[in-house]
C-alpha cells in the first residue's frame, strides 16, 4: 500500500522550468538538477564509460560511438550486423572489469536465425581507440535459446559482478511459459563467465544441462540489472498492464512470472498477486500504474551525497527518472520510491560518470544525451 500511495503522489510532482539548462523540481525529499545537453542520437539504447572520460554509445539500428565529454561523436565501425525492428537492434554496452589491460567490451544485440526468427545474443571483443574506432576479434559466447519469431521481450541487459562474473537478462519473448521451462533459457537472469562458459556454484545443478547457467527464473521483461555496494545484485522488469517491478535478485529464486503478478493481463484476465503464492519471491517494490522501467544504476557518488545508495531508474511510461531507497531493514521491504524527476520525455539509460554526475539518454529518434548535476 505505502509504494502505491507514493507512486500515486508522485504524479503530482511539479516541474518549474527556470532556463533552457535547468530546471526545478519540488515534491517530497526534492532535487533540484542542473542539466546540459551534451548530443542527440537516433534511438541509443545503452552507455558505458570508457577509462578515459569518453563514453560508448549505442543506437538500436546498428551503431556504436565514442563520445567526447563535449559531445563530438566517432563512429565505431566492426559492429556486428543486428536484426532491428521492434524492440530489437543493437542493445546494452559494458566493459570488462579489466577494459584498462585487455580493452574488452560487451554488447549485447538481435540476431536474425532461419526464416522469421531471431534472439538475443551477447559477443566480446577488442576495442580500438587510437585513430579510427573499430572492433576486433568479435566473439559470440551466448545467444537465446530457441530463437523465435515477434520482436519483443529480449531484455538482453548485462553487468559484471565484484567477483567478475557476467549477469546477463534474458526475456520471456511474449512467451510467457518459458520462464518456467528448465530447458530453455527464456524469461531468466544467467551467471556466466567472462568467455560465456558455466561457472561452478550455479544453483540449478540438477535441472538439465541448459539450466546449469541460470541464476533466477520466472521473469518477464527484466530491462535493468545493476549492483549496489554491498554486492547485492538488483534488477527490474516490466510487469504486464501493471505490476512493473524492482527485485533482489538472490541465486536459485523464481520471481513467477507468468503464474503471479501485480498486474493483469492486457485483455484484463487476472493474474494472481505474489501474496497469494509465497513460494515465488516478490518484487520489493512494484508500480500500478506502470513506470515502464528501462536502464538503472544503483548511485555510488559523491556529487549527490544524499542519493547514495539509491537505484536511479529511467522510466519510459513515466517520462523521467524514479528515485527508490534501498536500505536493508530485516523483516522488511528492502526498498521504496522516494522522488521522482519529471523530463517529459521517455528515459531509456542512466549511468554514473566517474565525476559522480548522472548521465540519461532520452529515447527514441532525436533522443538527447543529458549531463545531470546538482542545481544551485
Amino acid at each position: 500500500m505505502r509504494t502505491w500511495l507514493l507512486a500515486f503522489a508522485a504524479l503530482f510532482v511539479a516541474v518549474l522550468p527556470v532556463n533552457a539548462e535547468s530546471f526545478v523540481v519540488s515534491g517530497d525529499h526534492a532535487s533540484k538538477l542542473q542539466v546540459e545537453t551534451i548530443a542527440q542520437f537516433e534511438e541509443p539504447w545503452a552507455m558505458a564509460f570508457l577509462p578515459d572520460g569518453n563514453l560508448l554509445v549505442t543506437e538500436k539500428p546498428g551503431h556504436l560511438y565514442v563520445v567526447s565529454q563535449s559531445g563530438q561523436k566517432r563512429e565505431v565501425s566492426g559492429v556486428p550486423t543486428v536484426a532491428y525492428g521492434g524492440q530489437g537492434g543493437l542493445g546494452d554496452v559494458v566493459l570488462h572489469p579489466d577494459f584498462a589491460t585487455n580493452a574488452l567490451v560487451y554488447v549485447s544485440y538481435i540476431e536474425a536465425g532461419e526464416g522469421d526468427v531471431r534472439g538475443a545474443v551477447v559477443a566480446r571483443a577488442i576495442l580500438k581507440t587510437g585513430g579510427e574506432p573499430h572492433l576486433e576479434q568479435l566473439e559470440v559466447i551466448w545467444r537465446q535459446a530457441p530463437k523465435t519469431s515477434g520482436e519483443g521481450h529480449y531484455s538482453h541487459r548485462i553487468a559484471f559482478s565484484p567477483d567478475r562474473h557476467l549477469f546477463i537478462t534474458s526475456g520471456d519473448r511474449q512467451m510467457f511459459t518459458p520462464s518456467q521451462d528448465m530447458n530453455v533459457n527464456l524469461g531468466k537472469i544467467l551467471r556466466l563467465n567472462d568467455d560465456g562458459t558455466v561457472p561452478a556454484g550455479n544453483p540449478f545443478q540438477d535441472k538439465g544441462e541448459m539450466a546449469t547457467s541460470f541464476w533466477t527464473i520466472g521473469h518477464r521483461n527484466p530491462l535493468g540489472l545493476a549492483f549496489d555496494s554491498k554486492g547485492q545484485l538488483w534488477s527490474h522488469e516490466m510487469g504486464p498492464k501493471g505490476g512493473d517491478e524492482l527485485n533482489l535478485i538472490e541465486p536459485g529464486k523464481n520471481y513467477g512470472w507468468p503464474i503471479v503478478s501485480n498486474g493483469d493481463h492486457y485483455d484484463g484476465t487476472p493474474i494472481p498477486d505474489h501474496q497469494e503464492r509465497p513460494e515465488f519471491a516478490a518484487p520489493q517494490v512494484f508500480w500500478n500504474p506502470v513506470i515502464a522501467p528501462a536502464g538503472m544504476v544503483v548511485y555510488t557518488g559523491k556529487l549527490f551525497a544524499q542519493w547514495q545508495g539509491n537505484a536511479i531508474i529511467g522510466g519510459l511510461k513515466s517520462e523521467g527518472l524514479v528515485r527508490v531507497e534501498l536500505a536493508p531493514r530485516p523483516g522488511a521491504m528492502l526498498a521504496r520510491e522516494t522522488e521522482r524527476i519529471p523530463f517529459g520525455k521517455r528515459i531509456r539509460e542512466v549511468e554514473e560518470a566517474p565525476d559522480g554526475a548522472i548521465w540519461v539518454l532520452e529515447d527514441r529518434a532525436g533522443a538527447r544525451l543529458l549531463r545531470l548535476t546538482p542545481g544551485e
